[in-house]
């Protein structure tokens, strides 16, 4: 009988689950596969990172942008161990992603050999499938089990490979396993469905909060809300579910969002919640009623004492209610709520309408939006620049990605790599602030390597900002936030790329544009001035702990910095 080397075998499972990149770094313990991989490298293409966790976080948001699961392959014991940060981004988020992990030969295993760890076991906590390749006959029919855990239960499986096994012969016999996918839909219980339309149809004030469960279900989310006159906001990760401008949409929620928002969950008599398990339970409601709406039973009343819960697929659920639903007579507290958002966005708009030099951040955020195509990927790194780009950029028909659960920095840069690599005929976006940008700044020259034109925005105050907003806001003296300058625009040029370094408003519109025009990946290194990011609406006890923070800097030093005044109390109780 015909024999093949197990590593081919279990490059033919790759392939027949349609993966076509992988993120990683060759290196002794996983050099027999990646061999195996350089033969199907017009099939499978191999990604060469700098950095084992931009492997993670690109594998990541492959699968948060595409549905499709994320790969990535490491060595053992020091390059796995640098992925756990991407692969708990992923965890959190849900993305389906698979890991390659090298591991010493078995004749090695458990002999503390030379970067020997321990990987199933330390794989555990982030993955719902972690295992380790006993024998070259069971490879490609685990590696086929780990891509089916990944999508079923949307998570991290871990297959550990030790470098013998991919060389093995194995008997070119049938598989025991078939990468055939099959995924069911959650019906929802008809009873459950009749529970949620009575509250729906009692409330006078109903608010829908809305997360990444809606994303498949825009129209149905679109009718329900309208039927039923109530304003919709979405979690950060949803931003874009419907444009930013959408009569309906209220933005965000939280110390990213809107004071509208804010007040519409003030105000609310019901708050229907719709894949979504947000976290923030001091921006909920005090004691509204509430229905939530979710495929996953366990997240039904997590963070708030539910009326009725709805286990089903989120579109399902709401084809089921729109059917029997009247169109609401009663407008009024929809209708306040789109006032609030309209008087919100003259407000706000004046931030952006400024042309004054030092730049802030607002300023910046106007001509992203004017550069983006229609159907650009935006990757978003975390910090001050999550606020401003949740609050100014106005989403039309783009994709937005985050790291949203874990909140990682640095997350920007390898979000941007796998959109480009995803969608080569999309324009690709990375925002970050310096600090986000600077932990894996590293891997923009494999941006170059590949060809990929993308566009890297940094909003640079040589501040990691959001922290010492935090500080502050704790009524702290600011400590350990101050950053060592680094000019990006001069980075990018010395990796092979373009870049821009912008001081002043005259040149800020030049360098977007030269930016857009160019088929290379460029850095546009924006100076901005120091800001708070304040949130839509500032509470007293933020108020309290602003105070206390601007007391102790005046007795330390006799200087007082603070927040536009007119800005402040605009948003203030």
């Amino acid at each position: 009988m015909a024999k093949t080397l197990a590593g081919h075998a279990a490059a033919d499972v790759l392939q027949n689950w349609d993966v076509q990149h992988i993120f990683g770094m060759p290196g002794d313990s996983i050099n027999n596969f990646v061999d195996v991989l350089r033969g199907k490298k017009d099939d499978i293409e191999f990604i060469q990172i700098r950095h084992e966790e931009v492997a993670a976080l690109a594998a990541s948001s492959y699968a948060k942008l595409t549905g499709k699961i994320g790969v990535c392959m490491t060595i053992g014991g020091p390059g796995a161990i640098h992925l756990l940060n991407g692969l708990y981004d992923a965890k959190a988020d849900g993305a389906p992603v698979l890991v390659l992990a090298g591991q010493v030969a078995t004749t090695e295993l458990g002999r503390d050999s030379f970067q020997e760890v321990h990987l199933a076991r330390m794989f555990d906590d982030v993955s719902v499938y972690s295992e380790t390749v006993a024998s070259a006959e069971a490879f490609p029919d685990m590696l086929n089990q780990a891509i089916r855990t990944a999508y079923a239960r949307n998570g991290v499986a871990v297959l550990v490979i030790p470098d013998d096994i991919p060389r093995d012969k194995i008997k070119n016999a049938t598989s025991f396993t078939s990468s055939l996918t099959s995924f069911s839909r959650h019906i929802p219980q008809k009873e459950d469905l009749i529970t949620g339309l009575n509250f729906i149809e009692n409330a006078k004030r109903p608010v829908i909060l809305a997360g990444t469960g809606t994303k498949a279900a825009k129209k149905e989310l679109e009718a329900f809300a309208d039927t039923i006159g109530a304003p919709i906001i979405f979690t950060l990760p949803a931003k874009g579910v419907l444009p930013d401008r959408h009569p309906l949409n209220l933005g965000q929620l939280g110390q990213i969002g809107t004071k509208p928002a804010y007040e519409a969950m003030e105000e609310t008599d019901l708050m229907i919640m719709i894949g979504t398990s947000f976290p923030y339970r001091d921006y909920l409601p005090d004691d509204a009623e509430a229905i939530q709406v979710d495929v996953d039973p366990a997240q039904i009343g997590k963070r708030y004492p539910v009326s009725a819960g709805i286990v089903g697929d989120t579109a399902l659920v709401l084809e089921e209610w729109n059917k029997h639903l009247q169109r609401r007579d009663d407008r009024s507290f929809l209708e306040e709520c789109q006032k609030n958002m309209q008087n919100w966005w003259t407000h706000i708009g004046k931030d952006t309408e400024e042309t004054s030099t030092p730049l802030k951040a607002p300023q910046v955020i106007p001509h992203i939006e004017r550069i983006a195509d229609e159907d650009a990927v935006l990757s978003v790194d975390v910090g001050n620049v999550t606020v401003w780009m949740a609050r100014y950029f106005n989403i039309t028909n783009q994709d937005f990605i985050i790291s949203s659960w874990l909140a990682t920095m640095g997350y920007g840069l390898p979000g941007a790599i796998a959109s480009s690599l995803a969608y080569p005929d999309r324009q690709a976006i990375a925002v970050c602030g310096d600090g986000g940008f600077a932990m894996n700044m590293q891997d923009f020259v494999t941006a170059v390597k590949y060809k990929l034109p993308i566009i890297v925005v940094v909003l640079n105050n040589s501040r990691i900002g959001m922290i010492k907003y935090e500080q502050e806001a704790a009524g702290h003296l600011e400590y350990a936030t101050e950053l060592q300058e680094i000019d990006f625009a001069q980075f990018a040029k010395s990796c092979g790329g373009e870049g821009y370094h912008v001081k002043t408003y005259e040149d800020l519109g030049p360098a977007f544009d030269m930016a857009k025009a160019s088929n290379k990946p460029v850095i546009i290194d924006v100076e901005i001035d120091l800001e708070p990011p304040l949130p839509g609406k500032i509470t007293w006890e933020q108020a309290q702990g602003y105070t206390k923070h601007m007391m102790k800097k005046f007795y330390k030093d006799h200087s007082v910095e603070m927040p536009p005044l007119k800005k402040a109390l605009k948003r203030l109780f």
